[in-house]
């Protein structure tokens, strides 16, 4: 890593091209034929070949199932087909990278030339790529003859290598992208509102657990409040009993005058004074 000439180099990895990497990963989660979520949301395209109706779902073949588009399939006889092997650092900018290898490769008028490209395998040692490269006016002269139709957009054009389905661009292809585009923003706007949903909910439940609170704080603080009421009557009141044991211990200690008093009252004449008592 000290030895490396790019001063972003880190680890092998070019971490000026990090964006590049990041967008290119969303791409392959989105939009690649074997991105996890075609596998689920592509629409069933049916793929008319000279043996026979075939249904495929994401480049699979799935069976016998209603199909939303259709595709031809076009003859090997049209069809240029190449196997390439490219390092794995190409795959960043592997559409610009194939399209010189189909401008170096067309045999076709570069205004007559169609191309469609898939991912074989990856390795640690590279990327192997199916390039298919077609006339586009062969494949619609062809795509008239089997569906009378001269629109090169009312259907798809495939060609199947090693069994497997490479769409060339160009054709119809855009209207199952458009269904599966729509698909996505529509799951995305059904996640997005569960999300807010899920949200709304624990923020509710947070207001409530909130309004709850203040209520148990508010009653804490009346019954701090109370006992703080009652300590003060308790001091009193234990003031009070001292006192009355102090009287206690006073009258229980010293005679009762007014007993005395009443009784020299009733033995002494009414012209009798004391003058010590």
């Amino acid at each position: 890593m000290l030895d490396s000439k790019n001063k972003w180099d880190l680890f092998g990895y070019d971490m000026a091209a990090i964006g590049m990497h990041w967008k290119r990963a969303w791409y392959d989660l989105l939009f690649a034929i074997d991105s996890p979520l075609r596998s689920s949301f592509d629409e069933v395209v049916a793929a008319q070949a000279q043996s026979g109706e075939r249904c495929f779902q994401s480049g699979v073949e799935v069976g016998s199932r209603q199909a939303t588009c259709t595709a031809i399939v076009l003859p090997d006889d049209l069809v240029l087909l190449k196997t390439l092997r490219l390092p794995r650092f190409v795959e960043d900018n592997l559409t610009d990278a194939l399209a010189l290898e189909v401008n170096a490769n067309s045999p076709f008028a570069a205004d007559d030339t169609r191309s469609g490209w898939r991912i074989v395998s990856r390795t640690e040692q590279g990327l192997e790529v199916t390039l298919a490269i077609v006339s586009a006016s062969a494949a619609v002269s062809y795509i008239s003859s089997v569906t009378s139709s001269h629109d090169a957009h009312a259907q798809e054009a495939w060609v199947m290598a090693d069994g497997s389905p490479v769409v060339i661009a160009g054709f119809g292809e855009a209207y199952r992208e458009s269904l599966y585009r729509q698909r996505l923003v529509r799951i995305a706007a059904w996640l997005g509102a569960s999300a807010l949903i899920v949200l709304a909910i624990f923020a509710t439940s947070a207001g409530i657990k909130t309004f709850e609170a203040g209520r148990l704080e508010a009653k804490f603080a009346q019954a701090t409040q109370a006992a703080e009421i009652a300590s003060r009557y308790r001091t009193q009141l234990t003031a009070a009993n001292e006192t009355l044991t102090a009287a206690n211990i006073v009258i229980s200690n010293f005679p009762n005058p007014h007993q005395e008093l009443a009784r020299l009252t009733l033995l002494l004449p009414d012209d009798s004074h004391l003058d010590q008592f």
